[in-house]
């Protein structure tokens, strides 16, 4: 019977792990260990959740179809007027509508 992972990849996962916990690890002690923040290190870490989410988003709004894109720019417009729930609402009954009427 073939075996489920080859060692190659199992090492490439448990580098990875690695390589991400260190880093979490690493930067926490760095950042504890300074008396005061720069305003630029600080500015540089308020924008890191935007960063994240643009690269999780981007690519799906460019391949993901003109639903998708569509759907996305939606939740834009109302996640500018409504809080996070309500515009996760108003997006899931567009993508219903859009792919159950329209698609």
């Amino acid at each position: 019977m073939e075996s489920l992972f080859h060692a190659q990849t199992l090492l490439i996962i448990a580098a990875a792990a690695i390589a991400t916990y260190l880093t979490r690890v690493g930067g926490y002690v760095f950042i504890t260990r300074m008396k005061r923040i720069p305003p630029r290190a600080e500015a540089a870490l308020n924008a890191v959740p935007a960063a994240v989410l643009t690269t999780l988003v981007a690519p799906a709004a460019i391949t993901g179809g003109w639903d998708v894109s569509l759907t996305m720019a939606i939740a834009f417009l109302v996640g500018l007027r409504l809080s996070l729930l309500p515009m996760l609402a108003v997006c899931w009954i567009v993508v219903m509508v859009i792919r159950h009427l329209i698609v």
